[in-house]
C-alpha cells in the first residue's frame, strides 16, 4: 500500500474537544488556556482547532475531565466551532478515513490509539485510594443542602473574611473523599440573563463528615472583593456563601474529582503545600488522620502553609494544637511587619533534607493547593532542594507522577 497516497488524502490531526456531558461550565479551561481557543456560548464549551497548540494547560485544573477528549480528524476538515457548539455529545471515535486509512502500518495506527486516551497525561490517584464517586447531582437535578453553620475564620481587623461553612445533606447521599471538590449553584442570572457559573469548592472536612457519621460537609471560602491584579470586583459564589444564614438551602452539583485522594494504606504520609483558601483538602486530610491517631497507622505529615499573617491564616488556632510528633508544621507569613516576607517555598528550601527524603519515600504522597502563582516558585524550591541533596528534581517529578504520588490543584 502507498502510505504516502494515503496521508496526502488525509493527513491526521488530534483535535482537541470538550465533552459536553459531563462539562459543568465552571469557565476553568477558557481562563486557563493561553491561546484563547476555548470559548463558550450558552449551551457548550469549545475548543478553535485552529488556536490550539496542545500546551495542556487547561487538563489539570479541569474538576470533572470533560477538558481532556481528542478525535483524530483529517487536518483539512477538523469539527468546526458550529458543529461543536451544537452537540449533546462528543461524535463517535472514528479513524481519519475508514477505509483506506485502516491499512496503515503501526506507528502510525497507534497515534489514533493513543489520541482516543487523551492528551494531558494521566493523572494518577494513590494506589490504595478509596474509590470516589462523581458527577451524582447535576445543574438540572442538584443536591439540596442546609446551611448548619457559618463561622468566620479570620480575625475580625482580617483584610481578608475567611468562613468555614457546614452543609448537612440530611437523607440525600453526597459521598465525598478528601480531596474531593463540590459545585455550589449560586441563585439568580448575571448580566446577560443566564444562570451564574457553577463554582467549585474543595471539601474542608473528612469522608465521615464535619461532624462524624452525619451527612455534612464543611467548606473554606474567602469572600472575594478583588481579582488577583487588587482590582475591586464581587465574587458570585463567594460572596454568596459566606452570608448565607443557619437554616438556609443551597443548591450543589457533584462531587468531583478521582485522583486528589489521600492513599489509604498503614505507613503512607503525606507531604502539604497550601495557601489561603488551598487548605481546604489538607484540612480534611489532616482531620482524617486525626481522627485514626489512635490506630497507629504510621507515616508522617508535613505540612508547609502560607498566608499574609497569623490573622489570615484558616484553622490557625486548631493546627496550633495539634501535637507536634503528629504533624510537622511550617508557617510562611508574608505581611508581618517589622519581618521579612516569607513564603512557602522559602520554607520547602530551609527544610531541603527532610523534604528530599520524603520526595524519596515510596510511601509519601505529595499535594499542593492554592493561587496558581504559588505553583513557579513551589517547583523551582522542590528543585533547589534536589540540589542541594544530590538529587535531580527534572528526572523525580515525572517518577513521583507515574506513581501517583503528586497531586497540584490551584486556581
Amino acid at each position: 500500500m502507498d502510505v504516502k497516497a494515503v496521508v496526502s488524502r488525509a493527513e491526521p490531526l488530534r483535535q482537541h474537544l470538550i465533552d459536553p456531558e459531563i462539562c459543568i461550565r465552571c469557565n476553568t479551561c477558557e481562563e486557563t488556556c493561553p491561546s484563547k481557543a476555548v470559548s463558550h456560548d450558552s449551551r457548550n464549551y469549545v475548543v478553535d482547532a485552529t488556536l490550539c497548540n496542545y500546551c495542556n494547560d487547561c487538563i489539570s485544573p479541569c474538576p470533572t475531565g470533560a477538558i481532556d477528549n481528542w478525535r483524530m480528524v483529517d487536518k483539512a476538515r477538523p469539527y468546526t466551532l458550529t458543529e461543536q457548539l451544537a452537540w449533546d455529545s462528543l461524535p463517535p471515535e472514528t479513524p481519519v478515513d475508514a477505509g483506506p486509512t485502516a491499512e496503515l502500518p503501526a506507528h502510525i495506527a497507534e497515534i489514533t490509539a493513543v489520541a482516543s486516551e487523551g492528551q494531558g497525561g494521566t493523572v494518577l490517584a494513590p494506589w490504595s485510594a478509596a474509590h470516589p464517586y462523581v458527577n451524582l447531582y447535576t445543574m438540572q437535578k442538584p443536591a439540596v443542602a442546609t446551611v448548619s453553620g457559618n463561622y468566620q475564620l479570620t480575625a475580625e481587623d482580617a483584610s481578608c473574611d475567611i468562613r468555614h461553612i457546614v452543609l448537612d445533606f440530611g437523607g440525600v447521599p453526597m459521598p465525598v473523599l478528601e480531596g474531593q471538590t463540590i459545585g455550589i449553584v449560586p441563585p439568580g442570572v448575571g448580566s446577560e440573563g443566564r444562570p451564574h457559573p457553577v463554582r467549585l469548592y474543595s471539601v474542608a472536612s473528612p469522608r465521615d463528615g464535619e461532624r462524624p457519621h452525619y451527612n455534612n460537609v464543611s467548606l473554606t471560602v474567602k469572600r472575594v472583593t478583588e481579582d488577583h491584579e487588587g482590582r475591586p470586583v464581587r465574587g458570585i459564589a463567594s460572596n454568596y456563601l459566606c452570608d448565607l444564614n443557619k437554616g438556609d438551602r443551597v443548591n450543589v452539583v457533584g462531587p468531583y474529582g478521582g485522583t486528589f485522594l489521600m492513599p489509604n494504606h498503614p505507613g503512607s504520609s503525606l507531604f502539604m503545600v497550601c495557601t489561603g483558601t488551598g487548605s481546604a483538602p489538607m484540612r480534611a486530610m489532616t482531620e482524617r488522620r486525626r481522627r485514626r491517631i489512635a490506630l497507629k497507622e504510621g507515616g508522617e505529615l508535613m505540612l508547609f502553609f502560607g498566608a499574609r499573617c497569623e490573622a489570615e491564616l484558616p484553622y490557625f488556632g486548631p493546627l496550633m494544637k495539634l501535637p507536634k510528633d503528629f504533624i510537622d508544621i511550617n508557617f510562611a507569613f508574608s505581611r508581618v511587619p517589622g519581618k521579612v516576607k516569607q513564603y512557602v517555598q522559602d520554607r520547602i528550601r530551609e527544610r531541603s533534607a527532610d523534604v528530599v527524603r520524603l520526595l524519596n519515600d515510596q510511601n509519601c504522597y505529595v499535594y499542593i493547593c492554592g493561587l496558581k502563582g504559588m505553583e513557579q516558585g513551589v517547583d523551582e524550591a522542590f528543585r533547589v532542594a534536589c540540589r542541594e541533596q544530590g538529587e535531580d528534581w527534572g528526572t523525580l517529578l515525572p517518577a513521583l507522577r507515574a506513581q501517583g504520588r503528586y497531586h497540584v490543584e490551584t486556581y
